[in-house]
């Protein structure tokens, strides 16, 4: 009998585990304390090495105040590309943005910061292509 592999399902749950449980503020071990594993074991999960039983994600869903089909995949809906939003909530500092962001408790400020954000991504932007561009002549 061969072993049960993993699967890119798998891996999407526990990528979509990981960016839930650092937007709540947990580390694994506060979430594998919580429904009775290790912190090795939150770190398979989230890794898509080891898949998540049903129970144990309804325990997790629970726990991060989310549907159990938050961790799952919706593009069906949509007639074209869909940007994950779980995708940008694992690059590096995003959470911390998103907290610092929502703690802004005026609305000019939060303009403010978003235009500022905005034109930082414009900056890098261009910089990258006209690296790109320099290269290629």
């Amino acid at each position: 009998m061969m072993p049960k592999q993993t699967t890119d399902v798998d891996r999407l749950v526990g990528l979509r585990i990981t960016a839930l449980r650092k937007a709540r503020g947990l580390s694994q071990t506060a979430l594998g304390t919580a429904v009775g594993v290790t912190f090795q074991q939150v770190q398979k999960y989230e890794k898509g090495q080891n898949r998540v039983g049903a129970g144990r994600l309804r325990e997790i869903a629970r726990l991060l105040e989310v549907p159990v089909s938050a961790f799952f995949d919706d593009n069906t809906s949509s007639d074209g590309p869909q940007e994950d939003v779980f995708s940008f909530l694992n690059a590096p500092g995003s959470v911390e943005l998103l907290r610092a962001y929502t703690q802004i408790v005026d609305d000019q400020m939060r303009r403010d910061v978003l235009a500022l954000v905005r034109s930082a991504a414009r900056l890098a932007h261009l910089r990258a292509t006209g690296a790109e561009a320099g290269a290629q002549q």
